[in-house]
């Protein structure tokens, strides 16, 4: 009867998420919340808000930076898109635009107030969190520079694990920042395996 009840509460909030229309009148394309969640999610990725080619799919991560998160999980897209093991939740869960210098703009400040201590609330089998970027990383753990947070992962550990954003900019970051590929990938790979005991990519 419980877990029957936890079940419906959830479903009721993903179906008030998706019914959201608090911010519509500064969204270029309109209203489209994506997100991934579960009650058995042990896994989530905090992102920053989806891009176009996310806006149009519905599903997280369905670009390049998408492909680039993965390949730095060393992740299968059959285990990143299984709601019962990960959940994917963003800072702001609709496409906010873009700045006038072309680059996306930031999640929209009203989304996570409105949302975001409901939905962890509601998915307790979550064990470790991806803080991926800036704004996931400033709303868990406060304002400092993603590259000396994602340099001293261990720091948060076990509960989080600072990411850059995967976008075309971080190819730049990694050959300036070489300790990433070597160092934090191999200690991210590990930890997520060890969290559900199993390989990270299909046979």
């Amino acid at each position: 009867m419980a877990s029957a009840l936890h079940r419906d509460t959830l479903d009721r909030l993903i179906a008030e998420a998706r019914a959201c229309r608090a911010c519509a009148e500064f969204l270029p394309l309109g209203p489209r919340p994506v997100f991934q969640v579960s009650r058995t999610a042990k896994l989530l990725i905090t992102s920053q808000a989806p891009g176009t080619r996310v806006h149009e799919s519905g599903m997280p991560f369905t670009d390049a930076s998408g492909d680039r998160l993965r390949a730095w999980l060393g992740m299968s897209k059959t285990l990143f898109y299984d709601a019962s093991r990960i959940a994917i939740l963003p800072m702001g869960m609709c496409y906010p635009g873009r700045l006038p210098n072309g680059g996306d703009a930031p999640p929209r400040p009203e989304c996570a107030p409105l949302w975001r201590r409901r939905f962890l609330e509601a998915m307790p089998a979550v064990r470790l969190t991806l803080l991926v970027g800036k704004y996931a990383q400033a709303w868990a753990l406060g304002p400092a520079a993603v590259t000396d947070r994602v340099h001293d992962f261990r720091r948060y550990l076990p509960r989080y694990f600072p990411l850059p954003h995967p976008s075309w900019r971080s190819t730049l970051w990694e050959r300036r920042n070489p300790w990433f590929a070597a160092e934090v990938l191999p200690a991210l790979r590990a930890e997520i395996a060890a969290l559900f005991d199993a390989p990270l990519a299909d046979p």
